[in-house]
């Protein structure tokens, strides 16, 4: 890296490598007008708006700073007469086309303080006309009348987000911004992901919530605050900007995640926690008020079912009713669901609640019906249950795999460096999934193969590899074991023999095969569509057989990296919220390991694992399971089979469900305590690369609304347990004792820092983000190879269920709705439910799109709007599981993946009718 010499102003400086003169002169202290270019990251100077223009000694014309690089000994002035001249006629001419300010869009834009910074306030040139303002948009209002046409929005939409629906149009004094052709930013292709919003500078693109119906700007947040986002496992840091004890906005933060950028949800589903359904007094379930599986309680209006009672009142009964079973029946009787969206420290002290207070290790959480699969392969090949590299990774990729995800929909801030690294680096991106996708419009290849048939697929691939003698021999010996039986096991598994298995060509195996093997780096995202799966495992142990034999993994750009789905799944899996495991995957069954939380927890411990989600649910059909403890799950909406799962919790003797909402869970609930939503919570959350951060409080609970650590606190002392933390503050540091991946991590460096990344070598040392550069964590030191033989999904099509049902999520929704059905802008973009079918199979069946369906299964039927989707295959039928008027989940089959314990939700045998044949037939 080499300096530049260079006078800035009459002073002698230096340029580092690759800075333009803007950019020195900011470092430095210097400020110089701009509005084109943006200092944030992931944009590039345009050098079109001429703000910025400074003068070079022996230069006949100005210079514009933000594309402009030094050379040794030039000579520049920031402020010379004839650059502030420049400025100052460029910022009149702007002045002309802006609504005065007295009526601005936005009077405290960038553009307008630096007009005023230039003493502009008004202009001698006349103005254009200009367009009418586009209120189209839920969430955002589009105001050209203001656009200066720096193109910072195209860059953001373009370049930064690569969603590619802005855009230029026109020429000369009518060249304007449009979306796609020329449509309403409401019904373009907008995903919403407000970066254009947050690059404006001017206020031509604004959040609704901040204008009134002239277009005018009159709110304007008292307080902001730092803290994440509640939604997915990319983990994005958030500015959340606060009036009046409300939150009215969230900008994204320049967080090692998101590096400020955010999805629709994430900036515009921030007001679940306003919604008038908010929990905020313990609930009590009248006496008259019987259980059934069926019964439907409105939220608006609990006491129907419920009447409100104190918290000693609530916590005397949620513990005295676990405590009498517990006496009657044995500690096995009780069981516990925690959450995957609280904090590390609450994950913590709910398992440890069930461990010792109920007395067996009966606790899961959402993990087991995600990626349950994976972490179980994981953890048998490398002995570690998290990815080997951050998705950001894929910047250093040469070839990307995108495989049984759609990370489009589930990780949209993730999925930007996908398409960075594709449109910029020009990484080859192989899409492998039964359903198109967005990303499948980037991709070298996409492999749309049959559902259900992803280890045929795999092992094609793996085959190919070996055969043609595209491994790493130098990597297998030092550092995998078990290759020999992999290449006898692989033999029978040739592309041409797979081809017709998997509905791919041997060409196109062969193909991808061998980019992935030969490519300097390889990188493999895989979600959902991998791990939920009776042979899930089996998916996930060719994924990782793949990486151990041709060395793709433990350098920058290669690696395994599931997609983790909830906010803290990955933290909540690491702090036990597992049956099986305590904290860091410790064997609950190993006696050393169980001696040492004995010691900690001063208490014996079951021996035994524990039940899991799906196992819980048959445990109180067989009246073994009799009392539950549910921290924000709602397991009426994401268990599959759901009338067996509500039939269970109608069933239970006594329920405690902790949760923002009066969900489908608590309809059946005895006791219902009122939480701690994100936003007014403390604590760290674990995202899906490892990183470690720290959530601070926006606002306080509402009324009467407690923390989650409080209430699981409170419990437990009235369950006999000596438990007195005063915050998660206090939590931290015993976590850290039992959790190796927490070494050199303490809450003090976390306030300090906000992000740290698992593991860290040393208290002043960053993470390390790539991993197993030396060998794993196993006894040997090696990864281990597991093969997989095809096992085919559980339940078939034949021909009286012909159709494949497959489930999973919309952009818009998260999970089963909870949170994003009562947020405003996410209900108003997707407000009822549907399901999706490829044009080609509605018009085969009679079909067309906004017709009434009804789709059945060998469990249950629902009723649906259907829509068209190219990205379908033929004979599928997708459903988002987020809407209870329509839950896919009364739907899909509850057969486990023998090693993980993971339902198989994305493949079950389904009939498709009219909707309205199917009613009147009965």
């Amino acid at each position: 890296m080499t300096a530049i010499s260079f006078s800035l102003d009459g002073r002698a400086v230096e340029a580092r490598d690759g800075e333009t003169i803007w950019q020195v002169a900011q470092r430095l202290g210097t400020e110089i007008p701009h509005l084109c270019f943006s200092p944030e990251p992931g944009y590039r100077a345009d050098g079109n708006c001429r703000a910025c223009m400074v003068e070079i000694e022996g230069e006949r014309t100005l210079a514009a700073s933000c594309i402009r690089k030094p050379t040794k000994d030039m000579k520049v002035q920031t402020a010379s007469a004839r650059a502030r001249s420049a400025r100052k006629l460029v910022f009149e001419l702007l002045v002309a086309d802006q609504p005065d300010k007295a009526h601005a869009h936005d009077p405290d834009s960038k553009f307008w303080h630096w007009a005023e910074r230039l003493e502009i306030a008004v202009s001698r040139f006349p103005a254009l006309d200009r367009w009418a303002p586009d209120p189209s948009h839920p969430a955002m209002r589009v105001n050209l009348d203001a656009c200066i046409q720096c193109n910072l929005c195209v860059r953001a939409c373009r370049e930064v987000q690569v969603n590619d629906v802005i855009g230029m149009a026109g020429r000369g004094a009518r060249a304007k911004i449009v979306f796609d052709f020329d449509d309403p930013m409401g019904e373009s292709t907008c995903v919403a992901c407000g970066e254009c919003v947050q690059a404006c500078p001017t206020g031509a693109l604004m959040p609704a919530a901040y204008l009134n119906d002239a277009q005018e700007r009159v709110v304007y947040p008292d307080r902001q605050v730092d803290s994440l986002c509640p939604y997915c496992g990319v983990g994005c840091q958030v500015t959340y900007q606060v009036k009046d004890e409300k939150i009215v906005y969230a900008e994204g933060r320049d967080g090692p995640a998101n590096h400020n950028r955010l999805c629709v949800k994430g900036r515009f589903g921030f007001d679940y926690i306003h919604h008038p359904h908010r929990l905020t007094k313990p609930l009590v379930r009248l006496p008259g008020a019987k259980k059934d599986a069926n019964d439907q309680v409105d939220p608006s209006n609990p006491w129907t079912h419920f009447r409100e009672a104190s918290w000693d009142e609530a916590l005397d009964l949620a513990a005295a009713g676990f405590m009498r079973l517990r006496a009657a029946n044995g500690p096995k009787s009780l069981a516990g669901f925690g959450s995957a969206k609280g904090s590390n420290e609450e994950a913590y002290l709910f398992q440890k609640l069930v461990r010792t207070g109920f007395g067996s290790n009966n606790v899961d959480h959402c993990t087991r019906l995600c990626h349950a699969s994976s972490v179980a392969a994981l953890m048998e090949g490398l002995n570690s249950g998290a990815v080997t590299a951050p998705f950001a990774a894929a910047m250093d990729a040469e070839i990307i795999i995108v495989i049984g995800a759609n990370p489009t929909v589930n990780h949209p801030v993730a999925e930007t460096f996908i398409k960075n690294a594709v449109k910029q680096n020009g990484a080859k991106l192989i899409v492998i999934d039964p359903r198109r996708q967005a990303l499948s419009r980037l991709a070298h290849r996409h492999l749309a193969f049959k559902p259900g048939s992803d280890v045929a697929l795999l092992n094609a691939m793996i085959h190919t590899i070996i055969t043609e003698g595209l491994t790493d021999q130098q990597y297998i010996a030092g550092y995998t074991e078990g290759y020999a039986e992999l290449t006898e096991r692989i033999r029978d598994f040739s592309p041409e023999a797979m081809a017709p298995v998997c509905g791919v060509s041997a060409e196109t195996l062969r193909e991808v095969a061998r980019l992935y093997a030969t490519s300097r780096a390889s990188l493999i995202f895989w979600g959902m569509g991998i791990s939920q799966h009776v042979h899930g495992t089996d998916n996930a142990r060719c994924l990782i057989t793949l990486a151990l034999i041709t060395g793709q993994v433990g350098r920058p750009g290669t690696g395994l990296h599931p997609l983790r789905g909830q906010n803290n799944v990955q933290g909540a899996s690491d702090a036990g919220l597992i049956p099986m495991v305590y904290p860091d995957y410790q064997s609950v069954e190993a006696p050393e390991i169980r001696d040492m939380f004995e010691k900690l927890w001063d208490m014996k411990l079951d021996p035994k694992r524990g039940l899991t989600v799906v196992e819980i649910m048959n445990a109180i059909h067989a009246g073994e399971i009799r009392g539950m403890f549910v921290e924000g799950e709602n397991p009426a909406m994401s268990d599959p089979d759901l009338n067996h799962a509500r039939q269970a919790l109608a069933h239970l003797e006594h329920l405690v469900v902790q949760d923002l909402f009066l969900t489908e869970t608590a309809f059946h609930a005895d006791v219902v305590l009122p939480a701690s939503a994100f936003a007014e919570k403390v604590g760290t959350f674990t995202n899906t690369d490892r990183r470690v951060q720290m959530a601070r409080p926006v606002l306080a609970p509402p009324h009467d609304a407690r923390q989650d650590w409080w209430i699981i606190q409170e419990i437990a002392r009235r369950m006999g347990l000596a438990w007195n933390y005063a915050g998660p503050h206090e939590v931290f540091p015993e976590m850290a004792l039992v959790m190796p991946s927490f070494k050199n991590i303490t809450w003090e460096r976390l306030e300090r820092e906000g992000a740290v990344t698992y593991p860290v070598d040393g208290p002043d040392q960053p993470g390390n983000e790539i991993i197993f550069y030396a060998g794993f964590p196993t006894a040997s030191g090696r990864g281990k190879i597991v093969p997989a033989a095809i096992l085919p999904p559980d339940e078939l099509p034949d021909d009286d269920y012909p159709m494949v049902l497959s489930t999973g999520r919309v952009l818009e929704h998260w999970h089963t709705g909870a949170m994003t059905r009562r947020a405003e802008v996410l209900d108003t973009i997707e407000p009822e439910a549907v399901a999706t079918m490829s044009p080609r199979e509605l018009a085969r069946r009679g079909f067309k799109a906004g017709d009434m369906i009804r789709i059945e299964t060998r469990r249950g039927a629902v009723e649906v709007k259907l829509r068209a989707d190219r990205d379908v295959p033929e004979g599928m039928v997708f459903m988002p599981f987020c809407y209870v008027e329509a839950a896919a989940n009364l739907l899909t089959n509850p057969a486990l993946d023998p090693f993980g314990k993971i339902p198989e939700f994305k493949f079950c045998a389904a009939r498709v009718t009219p909707a309205a044949v199917a009613s009147a037939a009965e």
